[in-house]
């Protein structure tokens, strides 16, 4: 004779990823990361960032950006009439954004996916 177990009141539905992390499908993307401008903020080379095209680039946020044609990952940070894309290193620098400026944020960072050792 078998009884149940205790533990069956405690079961859940699988986890499913996707709803839990993506919000709004059609405007969601990943990205794997290359380099290691953001290792200060938890970001390094080879995470995958999951990443919203429809939320709004508010100060403050991890951004990807297409900057001089290359696609980057920086901290913005809007002051008055000017916007900033800020490392999370010490070994990069700021790149000051101006009209002149070869640039357009791509999307908000979400999510970091990072493989534990």
């Amino acid at each position: 004779m078998s009884f149940p177990s205790p533990a069956n009141d405690y079961i859940e539905r699988p986890l499913d990823l996707n709803e839990l992390l993506i919000k709004k499908p059609h405007a969601t993307f990943f990205m794997r990361v290359s380099g290691n401008a953001m290792k200060n903020a938890g970001i390094v080379e080879n995470d995958i960032l999951i990443i919203d095209r429809s939320l709004e680039a508010l100060s403050g946020r991890i951004v990807v950006a297409i900057y001089e044609t290359e696609f980057i990952v920086r901290r913005l940070i809007k002051e008055k009439n000017k916007m900033i894309l800020y490392p999370e290193n010490n070994f990069y620098h700021p790149l000051n954004i101006n009209a002149e400026s070869d640039f357009e944020i791509w999307g908000v960072v979400t999510y970091v996916i990072h493989k534990s050792l």
